[in-house]
């Protein structure tokens, strides 16, 4: 007879006689309290509400920077289109990172088009949680470099809001608006902001409005549920492509012809997060949501690379740019609309179990998605002749996943393997064409992670994951409806680090990392353009570390004097092997067969910058008075495979090095306690720095000088 191996059971005893604890508003978070951080065996960050008010951020970009691992790039000098990449990866389009907002899925198509065309204004948000490491994997589907939860704020015990106001040069302001409160059982909070500037460059300006409600119900001591809805609506001036060398050289880095462009996005979400107490030891988070995107942008046909279906008049215009002549869009009566719908939904029950197996106390997360994708992609021409129907598309996706980690925790050790599956469905029809065809894919995802933490002051971890991002439903089934071979991004993981609070005021965190790709998916819009999708082997390795001193707790003085760094180092980021073309059509291309070739194994991945650093040097005291110098440093990285470092000197801007650059940020803020009024000034690139972003379209400037200030009401 074999052995009988002992069931997981929490223990039930006298559960009805038990008192339950407190509930909490219902809320999936990374880092649920300080103990559960000491026992996670993966990198976290945490930005913290005051951290995000005192540096007086104004969009994502400037809070993620200050996070070690993580390289944001800016685009439109407004933050709507994040860039985020992670240890190395690239950062375009935030592709290779899973945004979550409270657990759920923030981006219209995660697992079939991920993307950031949209993102909510960092004032709808209270903190912000970054996870990297094996405990990625219960959330998914991209693992491959890390996760970034954005936490809205619950509403406040006692009825409160706040009012505030910013504004600025480059017709900059910002008025943000929120109340809330409980009543009993019930509470609420209203968030509504409203910004508008005019971004980095000439005839860009951006105007958007978020409105967030919240509502929360604790029905009886063992249920409670928030809901959630949203709208968030755009309307800018921005336009596709970059600049050239010679429009570089001849009108300056600001220079943007393309007047008539215009993006216009409209965003509805709601959400429905159940909780359920079974125990003391057993818990169920249950989160239904839904949510549409809507994008029109119509811009002229300013690519310096594709003529197709360009008019002579366009042709033109190109090759006047290429030269750096003044160009007339007026005199040109092409614009080109790139029209999309995304309707995206789901349902997710987390369970979390405390229990004791083996005489070892456990804690056991496990859990389960459905979810469902719809894209309805459009591309309507308008010519001074005809108005032609470029794209008209359907792409579906049925998406579902489970995990399952146990963590043991044997006293000051803490043991967490875990497990991932994730399986999709794809499905894309052409509908000019009548063209469609289906495909799947599946992937079986473990996870292993470790901890040391003796005392609440110290915790060494480990951990080891599979990394995953499934490709995109127009990669895997083309135009004409054939299966292409792209397969997912898969990789092997690895980090060890530590966290440490050595003594008073001090913070030491510090992370080895290690990628191991066996396929990495690059698409030709990436990386110069021009090359179509291909894939193959790259490996990333390097270091994160993020210090802090403070020195008011330390000497106990009204008066602190603090200092933080968050620096990276990507000591690799080495293509290893050949990248095989995977497109059906232009793998003859020379740069696609340079790749297949070889040619460019042992070459730095694309946008992946060597060395990061955001460094604050501060003073703080007790009375509210606040002022910090923050140095925002990135190092030189390449826009193409090749790694091509001399520019062409009449080339389209996509290919060159680009160079490191520093800018500096201050703020101040000083809290009128009497009054319970906060006043600031901030200073964005304080020595107004012209330097460049991106080369992905052409060359985009990072953001010039910015002067803002205003206040907020506290009430």
């Amino acid at each position: 007879m074999g052995c009988v191996l002992p069931i997981l059971i929490a223990d039930t005893s006298n559960a009805a006689d038990k008192e339950l604890p407190t509930l909490e508003m219902p809320v999936v978070e990374i880092v649920e309290s300080d103990s559960s951080l000491r026992r996670l065996a993966s990198t976290v960050n945490i930005l913290t509400k005051e951290e995000l008010f005192k540096s007086h951020v104004f969009n994502v970009n400037e809070a993620l920077r200050k996070v070690p691992g993580v390289h944001v790039r800016d685009e439109e000098g407004f933050g709507m289109r994040p860039n985020i990449g992670i240890r190395g990866m690239n950062p375009t389009r935030s592709t290779k990172t899973l945004l979550l907002e409270d657990g759920i899925p923030l981006s219209y198509a995660p697992y079939g088009d991920n993307a950031s065309y949209y993102h909510p204004p960092i004032e709808r948000f209270a903190s912000i949680e970054v996870l990297k490491g094996p405990e990625q994997i219960k959330f998914g589907p991209q693992t491959i470099s890390g996760t970034i939860n954005y936490l809205t704020p619950n509403p406040p015990q006692k009825p409160g809001g706040s009012l505030s106001f910013t504004g600025g040069n480059r017709g900059f302001y910002d008025g943000h608006f929120n109340y809330g409160g409980k009543w009993g059982d019930f509470g609420g909070l209203v968030d509504i902001t409203h910004k508008e500037s005019e971004g980095a460059r000439d005839n860009t300006h951006s105007d958007i409005n978020d409105f967030n409600i919240k509502g929360v119900y604790d029905i009886d001591s063992r249920n409670a549920i928030t809901l959630r809805g949203n709208y968030f609506q755009e309307h800018s001036m921005v336009t596709y492509s970059g600049i050239t060398e010679a429009e570089l050289r001849n009108f300056g880095i600001r220079y943007n012809p393309f007047k008539n462009d215009t993006f216009e996005t409209d965003r509805w979400g709601t959400s429905l997060t159940h909780q359920h107490l079974f125990n003391n030891d057993v818990s169920l988070i249950t989160n239904v949501y839904w949510s549409h995107f809507h994008r029109d942008w119509w811009r002229q046909t300013s690519t310096t690379t594709d003529t197709q279906g360009n008019t002579p008049c366009a042709v033109a215009i190109r090759d006047a740019r290429l030269r750096g002549e003044a160009i007339n869009v007026d005199g040109c009566n092409v614009m080109e609309g790139r029209l999309r719908d995304y309707y995206s939904y789901g349902v997710e029950p987390r369970l979390h179990v405390n229990h004791r197996t083996l005489g070892i106390n456990n804690e056991l997360d496990m859990g389960f998605r459905a979810h469902f994708e719809e894209q309805f992609r459009n591309q309507t021409n308008i010519r001074p002749t005809a108005t032609t129907f470029v794209e008209e598309n359907q792409r579906d996706t049925s998406a579902y996943s489970g995990f399952a980690q146990n963590k043991f925790i044997l006293g000051d050790f803490s043991l967490t393997p875990g497990v991932r599956i994730e399986h999709m469905d794809f499905g894309r029809l052409n509908e000019l064409n009548g063209r469609g065809g289906q495909t799947t894919v599946t992937e079986i995802l473990p996870a292993f992670g470790g901890a040391y933490s003796p005392n609440e002051q110290f915790t060494a971890f480990f951990g080891f994951h599979g990394g995953f991002a499934p490709p995109r439903v127009e990669d895997a089934i083309d135009n004409f409806g054939t299966m292409v071979d792209v397969g997912p991004e898969k990789s092997r993981n690895y980090e060890v680090g530590i966290r440490s609070r050595p003594y008073t005021g001090a913070r030491l965190e510090g992370t080895l990392f290690r990628a191991d790709f066996q396929q990495q998916n690059a698409v030709g819009s990436i990386a110069g353009g021009a090359t179509p999708l291909a894939a193959g082997a790259a490996l990333y390795e390097g270091a994160e570390f993020l210090g802090r001193q403070d020195f008011g707790p330390l000497f106990d003085s009204d008066h602190n004097v603090y200092f933080q760094a968050a620096y990276t180092w990507v000591a690799t980021a080495d293509m290893t092997s050949a990248f095989r073309c995977l497109a059906t059509t232009g793998c003859g291309a020379a740069a696609a067969q340079d790749l297949d070739r070889g040619r460019f194994i042992g070459n730095r991945m694309p946008y992946s910058p060597e060395h990061l650093l955001t460094s604050t040097i501060g003073y703080s005291h007790v009375s509210g008075f606040d002022i910090h110098l923050e140095t925002v440093y990135v190092g030189k990285q390449f826009s193409d495979f090749a790694n091509t470092v001399e520019i062409p000197v009449n080339g389209n801007g996509q290919i060159g090095q680009i160079d490191d650059y520093v800018v500096l940020n201050l703020a101040t803020t000083y809290h009128a306690k009497p009054i319970n009024t906060d006043f600031f000034v901030a200073l964005k690139n304080l020595l107004d720095e012209t330097y460049i972003v991106d080369r992905t379209r052409g060359i985009l400037p990072g953001a010039p000088r910015l002067v803002q200030a205003g206040f907020k009401v506290n009430f």
